[in-house]
């Protein structure tokens, strides 16, 4: 397998610590604090050398908390954590967040926006453009009816690194994918776009998911944008809700083992590496 396993998707939270508004008291798996010392045993245990922690509230104090957090446990390569893209002082925020060597790049919880055109919206283009000038990059979390914002993106920021967190959730569990696919084949044609493979379980069905309902999925990515543009990630601690680590990982594993030596390694680490500029 892969010599050096990077994950390039796993979050920390403290139930209360931060505005969260995904989160509920009702999916109790969820509903609790997740920290370093619980995760680290794990990657261990699977081999994994480091991760790259992403945000899980749209607010300064959690980016700041979770640079903390790299601070005290080497294994976190990287954070990619919020900045207010539609504020003036965005370019205050990235002065400060860029002098530390462990901030990677930003992500708006994109998803939860009443808009579907958020990200077009012109004050968030120009934040973007910005993130672009100061060589950060930008994690989309999205889902299908996003993407053709995403392809305008794209175009607008030429010059901004842009990955695709989760494969922009498809409907596994329904079994469609026409729409989700149309989309992410022409997404591919933009050079500057990549994809995390990650939070796929949690698409499924949680009590019933096999690897082959992810197996389609997995192939049209993968023969879109090639192994150089995809990136593993655990998604943990989410993928919880239908699985564990060991199965996230194990799973990815098998349904990339007919590749050859050097595409594995770009999948499971190399990429993540080149795209977030890691140490």
């Amino acid at each position: 397998m892969a010599s050096r396993i990077i994950d390039s998707h796993q979050h920390f939270w403290q139930v209360g610590r931060f505005d969260y508004p995904w989160m509920s008291s009702e999916v109790e798996v969820l509903y609790r604090d997740y920290l370093p010392p619980m995760l680290e045993p794990i990657l261990k245990e699977h081999n994994v050398a480091q991760t790259v922690l992403v945000q899980a509230s749209n607010t300064i104090e959690e980016m700041r908390w979770m640079l903390s957090l790299a601070d005290a446990h080497p294994f976190i390569a990287g954070v990619v954590g919020w900045v207010d893209l539609m504020s003036d002082g965005i370019e205050q925020q990235l002065d400060e967040l860029t002098t530390h060597p462990k901030f990677k790049g930003v992500r708006h919880l994109v998803e939860s926006e009443p808009m579907d055109d958020w990200l077009v919206q012109p004050s968030v283009l120009n934040g973007l453009r910005i993130l672009a000038r100061h060589n950060v990059s930008y994690d989309l979390l999205v889902h299908t009816r996003h993407l053709k914002r995403v392809k305008r993106v794209a175009e607008s920021c030429p010059e901004l690194r842009l990955v695709v967190d989760h494969l922009a959730k498809p409907p596994i569990a329904r079994g469609e994918i026409k729409e989700w696919a149309q989309e992410i084949k022409e997404l591919a044609a933009y050079p500057n776009i990549s994809c995390k493979l990650s939070g796929l379980v949690t698409e499924a069905d949680h009590a019933s998911w096999q690897m082959d309902d992810l197996r389609p999925y997995v192939e049209l990515a993968l023969e879109s944008f090639g192994a150089g543009r995809l990136m593993f990630g655990s998604d943990w601690p989410v993928c919880l809700l239908a699985a564990s680590y060991g199965q996230v990982l194990e799973s990815f594993q098998s349904l990339f083992a007919d590749l050859n030596e050097d595409e594995r390694s770009r999948i499971f680490g190399k990429n993540a590496t080149e795209f977030y500029r890691l140490n």
